[in-house]
Order: structure tokens, then C-alpha cells, then sequence
């Protein structure tokens, strides 16, 4: 590279066309050399498919990349990584079963004679760069037991290892708890005083303010503002550019609930959840705090009945739930009480991502007697009489819904796998679907991972005005702003137990940090 360049990376006039539709349309990016550059944009603005191109995973429509200066044609990420460009994606791709060291040298592997492995190699220098960026954690752990907060440690030194120059981060930050987050921004910060050139990808606009350089702002594929630097913009300034409008924030004002209760654990005892008592009442939002990992995800298993306690019991509307199939709480077949769900992993729990989003947009109905319709007389006379068949034009209508009122973009009328929908359209479809599906309790966990500030809004909207409507809402959130601007209740989880619950107008964010922390606050 010729160190007189002013830009290490251009992306000149890329457009990028799916069956007549441009992701992309004519757009501009140059990045300066040892920058954070900020790439924003709503969901389905295209900023996943700008960098899909820049990674090798697309190729463009029409445009012209160059790398310091030079045109490059870049046909896939092995291509990509050879010039020095590494990508750490909003969803991992890592192999559950390797250890963390096996997952960062897989396809770039140290051998000995040409033929054994040298992971002794390998592992002086992972740890190399673990010292130089602070990017501490156990090479022998097997990555699928690891935290998220880890797994994404792994993502940046399987970059780091192949000696890239350029990383892009795709939404980092979507799944880790706050004090992760900020981790998380000083290593980036590290790695830019290293002298490498950095795009960020994130819908967090502080966190744009606090390290980003520049910023360039796309909507509908195309370029809309950049910022040349960013220390006099206000965030409001930032999201109007970003979503076309001025955003008002949706924020409960009515911390009244019925007193009827919908759903109640009473002394759990579940792996590493310790005598858990925990009561959500009609129209009350019930928010748990707590850092990842200190029994969020067992309070998910247990709810949604993929588990059941070892103790205790979990009552729904004044009956046993936990010896249930939850599908007999969701469903309107012969059944008095309705659940809906939005699960913390959207790949595992809520989405088959070669399904069509039509085809996702029943999975909680498939119970439902009105999704189904009876054949004709041909179909009794062959004695099928008893068989069903699903309604398309329900389904057709249904996934529309969903479509047109939480703006799910690029589904092609429906018809698109869910694996092509970028992360926060995924995320969009599956609140959209659980929101509408009729339900008495909702059970929601990140609803708004991956999302736009105007996205967020809306959703935050529709969960507020599921508790003017008398739902029962417990939510799970590692988003301190969004559980300050939702929740009615707060019950504080560390090590497995609930260290406190309390009235939202009772605890502030220094109170929440140091209970979340297992630390006493003043007022204990």
C-alpha cells in the first residue's frame, strides 16, 4: 500500500441489484487509514450488503473497490482475508463443538512435515495479541459453553490471527450486557491505535459518538449524510438523519397494573436459579436485570416450558403451568390461557431459517383450528374427512400483517427465506408475529436486538400498548434505557437470585449497576 493514499478502503459507485431491487444504488464510502468509521442506517437500509460485498460474499451490480488506492476484485472472504479485510458478523460463525483455539485457527492452520497441525504454534501467537489487546479468555474453553461475551472475543482474534488491516464489526454490541459493551469499545479503540482502519456497524448511536471518527448515514441503499466528525452532533440530530424523521421516544407514563395475577414462580430451584419467587400481574411489565449469564437464560427455559424445575412451582392464571406443552398456553384450541414468545436467539427459537417468512408467520398457530380449512366432499368420500389443511389466504394475510406494520424489508412479499432477512428484519418478523398472535402473557427477551432507533420506538410503542390492553409482559433486557423506558417493575437477578425487586420509581442507574454487580447499594 502506498502510505501517501489518503483512504485505505473505497467503495466508488456500488450498487448491488436483486431481481430489480437495488440494496444498493450508486453509493459512495471512502475510510481513512487507522479510523472508526461509522456505517449507519436503518434495518434493510443495506448496510449488511454493502459490507457483504466488500467481504466477497456479493458481488457487484456496478462499482469499483479499492484497497490504498488500487482496484481489487474481491470473489469470496478467503479472497477477502488475503488483502487484509476480516469481518466479525452480527451472528457468529463459529463451530459450537471446537475449542476457542481451534475455531480461531480453522482453514489458517501452522503445520509441521506438511502434514500435522502445530496448534503450539498457533497458540504463541494468539496469545501474543491477547497481551497487546487485552483480549483475555481461556483457549481451551469449548466455544459453545462459552459466554457470548467470549465467542465474540474469539471473532475478533480469528481476524486478528489472519493479520487483517481492515475489520468491519456488524452490530458487535446487539447481544452483550453493558459493562461487555464498553470492553468491547476500548479493545476496538485499541486496535485503531494499532494503526488499524475500522467500520462499525451499530444502531447504538452513543456508542458511535464515543469512538467513531466519521460517520456516513445511508437510507434506501443510498447515501445520505456524513459526518466528517462527530464531536458537535447531537444524537436526536444523528437518528433524524438516519430514519428520515424526528423520533419520540415511547416511555411508560402509567405505572399502574391490575392486581390479578397472571403468571406467578414461586420458590424455583432450576440449575443455577436459587428459590425463585418472582409474580407478574395484568398490565404490568416486569422487567429482570442482570448481567448475562446469571440465570436469564434457565428463567427462559422454564417459562417458555422448555424445562422443568427442580422445585417449586410456575402458575398460570391460578393453574399448574410447568408439567404443560407450552403449546397448550398457546394455542386458542380449547384453551383459556394464550402465551407468546419472543426468544433471546431468534435462529434457534424463533425462526426455521429456510421457511419462508409466509411459512414462519404461522409457526405459533399451527394448533389453531383457524388456520386450517376442510376440503370438499371428493376429500370425506375418500374418508379423509378428518384431514386439515392449511388456509393460505389466512396465512397470505396474516404474514402481510406482519409485513406492512412492522416493516419487514426485504421479503418479497413474504416469499424470502428468513435466512436472506437481515438480523434486524429477522428480529422484526418475530416480534411482529408474537405481538399479533393473541396471547394474555408475553414472555420477551431482547425484543429489540439488532434494531433502528425507529424500529425500537415502534416496538417499544406495541409492548406499551400490550399493557394498556391488561397483558401480563415479563421482560428481559440487557438495555438499561429500555427497561427504564418499559418497565413497571424491576426485579434485579445476580448469581441465580432475585437480590431485589422493586417499583421502577424506586431504583436508579447507579442502585441497578451495583445490585447487578452483587454489591450493596446505600440504601441496603
Amino acid at each position: 500500500m502506498d502510505n501517501n493514499v489518503q483512504y485505505q478502503l473505497e467503495l466508488i459507485n456500488i450498487s448491488k441489484e436483486f431481481s430489480g431491487f437495488y440494496a444498493n444504488k450508486n453509493l459512495t464510502l471512502r475510510v481513512r487509514k487507522g479510523t472508526v468509521h461509522a456505517l449507519i442506517g436503518e434495518n434493510g437500509a443495506g448496510k449488511s450488503t454493502l459490507m457483504s460485498i466488500l467481504f466477497g460474499i456479493y458481488s457487484p451490480t456496478n462499482g469499483v473497490i479499492k484497497i490504498g488506492g488500487q482496484p481489487v476484485i474481491i470473489k469470496n472472504p478467503n479472497q477477502a482475508a488475503e488483502i487484509g479485510i476480516g469481518m466479525v458478523h452480527q451472528h457468529f460463525k463459529l463451530v459450537d463443538n471446537y475449542t476457542n483455539l481451534e475455531n480461531i485457527v480453522l482453514g489458517h492452520e501452522f503445520t509441521f512435515l506438511g502434514t500435522f497441525l502445530d496448534l503450539n504454534k498457533s497458540r504463541i501467537k494468539i496469545e501474543s495479541f491477547q497481551k497487546k489487546y487485552n483480549l483475555n479468555f481461556d483457549l481451551n474453553q469449548i466455544t459453545g459453553k462459552a459466554p457470548v461475551s467470549v465467542q465474540q472475543k474469539v471473532e475478533i482474534m480469528k481476524m486478528l490471527y489472519r493479520d487483517v488491516d481492515i475489520l468491519i464489526f456488524d452490530e458487535p454490541t446487539a447481544v452483550l450486557a453493558p459493562q461487555e459493551i464498553d470492553e468491547l469499545l476500548k479493545i476496538i479503540l485499541e486496535l485503531k491505535n494499532s494503526g488499524k482502519t475500522i467500520i462499525f456497524i451499530s444502531h447504538k448511536l452513543w456508542e458511535i459518538k464515543k469512538i467513531a471518527d466519521e460517520a456516513t448515514i445511508i437510507r434506501h441503499g443510498k447515501l445520505v449524510k456524513h459526518y466528517d466528525n462527530l464531536d458537535n452532533i447531537e444524537l436526536s440530530q444523528m437518528a433524524s438523519d438516519m430514519v428520515g424523521r424526528t423520533i419520540v421516544e415511547s416511555k411508560n407514563q402509567n405505572h399502574n397494573f391490575l392486581p390479578e395475577s397472571v403468571l406467578e414462580l414461586k420458590d424455583i430451584n432450576y440449575k443455577k436459579l436459587k428459590n425463585i419467587n418472582l409474580n407478574v400481574h395484568k398490565g404490568e411489565i416486569l422487567a429482570i436485570v442482570g448481567i448475562e449469564g446469571n440465570g436469564q437464560e434457565e428463567l427462559e427455559e422454564l417459562i417458555v416450558g422448555i424445562s422443568k424445575p427442580e422445585s417449586g412451582s410456575i402458575i398460570i392464571n391460578n393453574r399448574l403451568g410447568q408439567n404443560r406443552n407450552i403449546t397448550k398456553f398457546s394455542s386458542k384450541k380449547k384453551k383459556k390461557e394464550f402465551i407468546s414468545i419472543i426468544p433471546a436467539d431468534r435462529h434457534k427459537h424463533g425462526l426455521v431459517l429456510d421457511f419462508s417468512i409466509n411459512d414462519n408467520s404461522i409457526l405459533r398457530k399451527i394448533d389453531d383450528v383457524e388456520i386450517y380449512q376442510r376440503k370438499n366432499k371428493f376429500w370425506n368420500f375418500m374418508n379423509l374427512k378428518l384431514m386439515n389443511f392449511i388456509n393460505n389466504k389466512f396465512k397470505l394475510n396474516f404474514s402481510k400483517q406482519i409485513i406492512e406494520q412492522y416493516d419487514v424489508r426485504g421479503s418479497e412479499n413474504g416469499y424470502a427465506k428468513a435466512r436472506v432477512l437481515s438480523g434486524g428484519n429477522q428480529q422484526k418478523a418475530v416480534v411482529g408475529r408474537e405481538i399479533l398472535t393473541e396471547h394474555d402473557f408475553i414472555f420477551i427477551v431482547q425484543p429489540t436486538r439488532g434494531l433502528d432507533i425507529g424500529a425500537i420506538n415502534y416496538i417499544h410503542s406495541q409492548i406499551l400498548k400490550d399493557k394498556e390492553q391488561g397483558k401480563a409482559i415479563i421482560l428481559i433486557s440487557y438495555e438499561l434505557d429500555e427497561v427504564l423506558a418499559l418497565a413497571d417493575t424491576i426485579a434485579i437477578i445476580n448469581k441465580g437470585e432475585i437480590v431485589e425487586s422493586k417499583k421502577v420509581d424506586q431504583l436508579n442507574r447507579n442502585e441497578i449497576g451495583l445490585l447487578m454487580a452483587g454489591k450493596k447499594t446505600n440504601k441496603n
